[in-house]
């Protein structure tokens, strides 16, 4: 009898504990859930506009020899989800003086779309974390020079060049960023791209040197962009 309700008594403090544990366990998965639903709050969906625009580009462009301008703008629903569409033109100059002594130019504009989602638990917080993707497409033409190309068979030299050689290129990009309110409708932020080729069209010549809003043509890449943001 006394084996018989040490059992029972085992039996029911297990019980009570696998209890206790299931319910610790859905508190928990129901504070995690929590930070990533949708609050029903007084806060409408529709938020306003942002513009912003890159100074990383500018300056790649005033120190080197390629770089863009870019802007772009923000639909804000319910401070958590921003749509957002991107547009800049990417440049290029750069003659390889040291290997082929090629001349490479391009001017050309880029377009991207995508969402950011903002992970903050506070979502309507004045600072915000973000996560996004984006497609991001390029039609541009290029001009390749060379000149004094040698003649291995005469021993001569003549001048070698194409331009408007029409290229193209598809691609994906994962981003994740922060920006910060400053004062008013300012923000400042920062923002770090991953850069995958989906699709190309590199002309006749095989691959160019540089694709606008992609950066030096390669499968992928990263980037990093430093915005002014602006509420409207």
């Amino acid at each position: 009898m006394i084996q018989r309700q040490r059992s029972i008594s085992v039996y029911t403090s297990t019980l009570i504990f696998s209890v206790l544990l299931l319910l610790g366990s859905a508190t928990t998965a129901h504070a995690q859930l929590k930070m990533f639903r949708v609050d029903n709050d007084s806060i409408p969906l529709f938020r306003g506009f942002a513009v912003s625009f890159d100074l990383v580009g500018p300056a790649m462009l005033a120190l080197g020899d390629y770089g863009t301008y870019e802007g772009a703008l923000h639909i804000n629903l319910h401070d958590q989800w921003f749509p957002i569409f991107e547009m800049g033109i990417g440049r290029a100059n750069h003659n390889d003086d040291e290997n082929t002594h090629i001349t490479y130019k391009t001017t050309a504009p880029f377009f991207r779309i995508g969402m950011d989602w903002n992970i903050m638990r506070n979502k309507h917080a004045a600072n915000r974390l973000y996560a996004g993707f984006r497609y991001a497409f390029t039609s541009y033409k290029v001009d390749i020079t060379r000149d004094n190309l040698p003649d291995p068979i005469w021993g001569t030299t003549s001048d070698f060049g194409v331009e408007d050689m029409k290229c193209s290129m598809h691609w994906l990009e994962a981003v994740f960023g922060l920006d910060a309110k400053i004062y008013g409708p300012l923000h400042l932020g920062w923002m770090v791209r991953y850069k995958r080729r989906i699709a190309h069209n590199d002309g006749t010549l095989g691959a160019t040197w540089y694709v606008p809003g992609f950066g030096k043509n390669d499968n992928d890449g990263f980037a990093a962009n430093f915005n002014v943001i602006i509420d409207i």
